[in-house]
Formats: C-alpha cells, structure tokens, sequence
C-alpha cells in the first residue's frame, strides 16, 4: 500500500498526480458550496428523520437549506428507480439492459433527466413541509436554486469521472459526509472532557471512544472486502495455462451495500412524516411509541426491514440465473456441479448464505448509534458506526482499487518499455 502511494510522486506519474489535485480541488468547490446559504431560507431546527441520511451526504447543506442542499441525492433515488424498472417491469428498460454500453448510455441519459425532475419535486416538498412562512412564488424559487445546485453538482460528478479519480457522484457523497465527521470527535471532547466527567476519567472516556470507532472502521474494511470466491473451470482451458492461475466467481459478503440501510430508514420513518402532516396527536403518539426506530418495537421493525432490504437488492443486482448463463456461454463451470439449473442453484445457496452474513453485519453497523444513544447520554452529533461510514469506506476502497490497478498498469508499461 505504501509503496503504491510512493510511486505517486515518481516522474512518470505526473498526469496521476495532476487528476488527484484535479479532484481534491472539486470537492472543495462541493464543500464550500454546501456554506453558501439560500437567503431567504432559514435552517431546519427540527428533528429530519429519515431526511438525516441525505444532509449526511450533503454536508449537512439540508439543514441549513444551502444551494448545494440536496447534493446528488436525487440521482442517487433515480438510479435505483432505473435498476428497478429493468427488472422485466418496463421490457424498454431491459432491451437497453441487454445493449451493452450503448444501452448504458442511454439509462444514464435518462437516469440524470429524472434526477433533476426529482430534485424539483424533493426541493419543492421540503420548502411545503419546513418552510410554511414562505409564500408559493419563494417556495418555487427555493426548489429551482436548489434544483441548479443539484444539477451543478451532477456536472461537477462528471468532470471528477472523466478528469479526476473515483466516481464523481460517490466522491461528493464522500466528501460531503467526511464535511460532517468532525463534528463527532468534537461532540466527544466537550461530552467527556469538558462535560461533567473528572478530568482524568473524561480524558479515558475519550480515548477508550476513539479506540472503539478505530476497530468499526476496521470491522467495516474487513466485512466489505471480504467475499467468497467460487472455483470455475473452463472447458477451453487447461490448468497450466494463463500461468496456471484459478479462475474464481468472487461472491462478496455484503454485496448489497449501504442500500438495504438506506431503505429501511426511509421506510420507518416514513409515518412519523405522515402523521406529522395530518397533525392527529393519537397517531403522532403512536408512532412515537411503536414504529419510530428508537423505540423497541421500531428497532425489531428496522432489523427485519435490514434483512429484507438485503435479501431483496442483492438478488436483484446478483441474478443467479444470468450468471449462470453467461458462465454457460463463456464455457465455464463449476467443478462437480452440472451446468445450467444445478449451477443457478448452487449460486443462489451461496449468495444466501452469505447475505445473512452480510445483512448481520449491517444490523449490527445501523443499530449501534441507536444503541448508544440509549445507553449513554452522548449528544446525538456522538455516534460510533452508522450508514455514513458504511459509505466513506465503500467509496474509499473503490477509489484506491481504481488508484492502485492505474498504478499497476504503469509500472506493467514502464517494464515492457526497459525489455525493448
């Protein structure tokens, strides 16, 4: 890893340097964005609910109602939205699927025109629910600053695709949450150090809390790389060839991601925002005490909404009868397993299998904020694990995979150069 990041600087990498400075200084364009203020908007006192994960991602620009308030969220929701309708729901969809890059293109066409449709309606429902003072002429001017800065922040994505390092998209989530995190440590500090605890027992608090949020992130690394690699043989190929190295379908154990969290908080606290509109206290109460994911009740209800969420989008995103088919067209097999429905089954036992793995570990990522607001009297800025770090280490360990095979490819050229 080190000496990856060593050959950054060697001559030959000049060009690699320049796209990392290149994306280092879009992301601080986003975050200084995300300081920029709507005027005539005031910031969000309240509790944001399910809306938390998304001023998160932003910086906390929702809050505040800043003009990068939204952030790419709205392309996010319109992305799933797409991976949904090309499960056989509209058959235009799956013909694009089944194109190649030239249907890619075309989802991702569409993908950003809906984006932009739904950071409008996202923008102009906040204004409706937060901002009630606000005539409907200010309330549609709200909605369209807001819409532009989605859009620039869709195009800002981009350039860091095409110039920079990473996916851009996944980068400003990354550097909108990182914006947030310290935040945490500082929370931490004034809760032990200058809180009610004595100063010796307050400065242990604090440093026995940062040990515990170094072994998540670690736990986190771990779970997210690990995977299970599935041996395959191909029929046009003998053990010896291509330097006798094994073929594997690598199967990870969280292959769904951060998405199964993501979902079961937009749908638990889904009520609370309904009865919060209709204003009933008998329904706000019961919400309150029964479905909101910090009571006891809502947190059994979020745990079963995780393992659904998992299940659900990791076979949708991993269909074991595709890749059976494609390993059957390739030539493929897996050794002492018969190719066709026997392969599409043995698939589907060890995506099972490892989604329980998977979606434990997210249960267990989601609920320890919750956890410890319950058991300690920390701010609620003070929390160990959670969605946001899910996040920041997917993007990361995508980033510098991308990094270290740029590199690779390098010094694979650099050697063929010295052999001629």
């Amino acid at each position: 890893m080190f000496r990856g990041f060593s050959q950054l600087f060697s001559k030959s990498n000049k060009d690699l340097r320049k796209r990392i400075y290149f994306t280092l200084a879009c992301l601080g364009l986003f975050c200084l964005g995300t300081t920029v203020t709507i005027p005539w908007a005031s910031k969000i006192y309240q509790d944001l609910g399910f809306l938390e994960i998304f001023n998160l991602m932003s910086g906390g620009g929702l809050q505040n109602f800043s003009i990068f308030a939204l952030g790419v969220s709205p392309y996010i929701t319109a992305s799933i939205i797409t991976q949904l309708l090309q499960m056989d729901i509209i058959p235009y969809f799956k013909e694009l699927k089944e194109q190649g890059y030239v249907g890619r293109q075309k989802i991702n066409k569409i993908t950003r025109y809906l984006a932009i449709v739904l950071a409008f309606v996202q923008a102009y429902a906040l204004c409706i629910f937060y901002m009630k003072s606000l005539g409907t002429m200010d309330m549609i001017k709200t909605a369209l600053v807001m819409t532009a800065g989605t859009s620039f922040c869709l195009w800002l994505g981009d350039q860091i695709t095409k110039k920079g390092i990473g996916n851009g998209s996944s980068m400003i989530i990354l550097a909108g949450i990182i914006q947030s995190m310290p935040n945490v440590f500082i929370g931490a500090y004034d809760a032990f150090i200058n809180g009610s605890y004595a100063l010796g027992l307050g400065i242990t608090l604090f440093i026995v809390f940062i040990l515990v949020y170094v072994l998540v992130l670690v736990g986190i690394i771990y779970i997210q790389l690990a995977e299970r690699r599935i041996p395959i043989q191909y029929a046009n190929r003998t053990t010896s060839a291509y330097g006798a190295q094994q073929s594997y379908l690598p199967i990870k154990i969280n292959s769904a991601g951060v998405i199964p969290v993501i979902f079961a908080q937009i749908l638990l606290t889904v009520p609370s925002t309904v009865v919060a509109l209709i204003g009933n206290e008998a329904a706000i109460n019961f919400v309150n005490n029964y479905i909101v994911y910090t009571s006891t009740t809502g947190l059994l209800l979020y745990i079963i909404l995780i393992f659904f969420f998992g299940y659900f989008y990791t076979f949708m995103v991993m269909n074991p009868e595709e890749m059976s088919k494609n390993l059957n067209e390739r030539g493929g097999y897996i050794p002492g397993i018969r190719p066709g429905e026997d392969t599409s089954k043995y698939i589907s036992s060890s995506i099972s299998r490892l989604t329980i793995v998977g979606s434990i570990f997210l249960t267990i990522i989601a609920v320890l904020p919750v956890l410890i607001s319950k058991i300690s009297s920390l701010p609620s800025t003070v929390t160990i694990g959670g969605t946001g770090l899910l996040i920041v280490v997917g993007v990361a360990i995508e980033t510098y995979k991308q990094m270290e095979s740029s590199l690779l490819a390098r010094s694979y050229k650099e050697k063929r150069k010295r052999l001629r």
